[in-house]
């Protein structure tokens, strides 16, 4: 199970650099085959198949150490206490134009949830067919009202399968 676990990480990871390196479609990531549906809920069960967050440029990144959200909002510093299940969590940093010089110096603390875990539908194996999360949560005690509630839930680019 480790040595298929292993291989389709290689494969996700092949397939990502490939798509990086200048050879897809400039209007973004796109996959092709049967449309996207929800997954159930997940338990504590053991993930085989390859789970993604796309970032602002919809690269496919798996537990970033940073990333941009948006145009408009980064996280620097996550340290990821979970991953791969119906949610995602970490904690880290949280910046943005709209939040400087305060947040430039010293990033916001933030706890990030993601959610809405998309996975591509179709007869390959389970464990071959990429997960995306579809929405991320935002929470910082040093937000400002209006901003809390954009950052509430972000909807996040998913590619179409």
């Amino acid at each position: 199970m480790r040595s298929l676990t292993a291989t389709a990480c290689v494969a996700a990871m092949s397939a990502a650099a490939l798509l990086l390196s200048g050879c897809s479609d400039p209007r973004g990531l796109r996959v092709a085959g049967p449309a996207v549906s929800p997954s159930p809920p997940a338990g504590p069960a053991e993930v085989t198949e390859p789970v993604y967050v796309s970032d602002a440029a919809r690269r496919p990144l798996q537990r970033p150490a940073s990333f941009e959200l948006t145009g408009a909002v980064s996280l620097t510093g996550l340290r990821w206490s979970s991953w791969g299940d119906a949610t995602a969590k970490a904690t880290g940093g949280l910046s943005g134009a709209w939040c400087r010089p305060e947040c430039g110096r010293q990033p916001y603390p933030v706890a990030i949830t993601l959610s809405g875990l998309l996975r591509q539908d179709g007869p390959k194996r389970r464990e071959d067919r990429p997960a995306f999360y579809s929405s991320a949560t935002l929470v910082s005690d040093r937000l400002p009202p209006e901003k809390a509630a954009e950052l509430g839930r972000v909807s996040l680019h998913t590619p179409e399968f």
